[in-house]
């Protein structure tokens, strides 16, 4: 699913503790900073200097970032306007 900007608004979230994978929508106007695990109950909150859930345990990176890297001026949503996403090439 993609809008019209062409950002990609699926992303499947694999839960670090159980392995379980769901495919969501993300939202366009935020970054999710929590989800709970359909398969163990965990709580995913986002690692350490990423934004949120989609850019630690997704497979895409969320909107806002992919905003930005379109718009060439990335800024990050993240402290200090690192991109978390930059290295991990299941995020490009």
């Amino acid at each position: 699913m993609e809008t019209a900007a062409n950002l990609n608004l699926l992303s499947t979230i694999t839960c670090p503790n159980c392995g379980h994978q769901v495919t969501e929508t993300m939202p366009t106007d935020a970054c999710v900073g929590f989800y709970t695990c359909a398969g163990c109950g965990q709580m995913l909150r986002p690692k350490a200097g990423d934004c949120c859930v989609f850019c630690s345990y997704g497979t895409v990176a969320c909107p806002p970032i992919q905003e930005e890297r379109a718009s060439g001026s990335f800024s990050g949503c993240c402290p200090g306007g690192a991109d978390p996403c930059a290295d991990d090439a299941s995020h490009k």
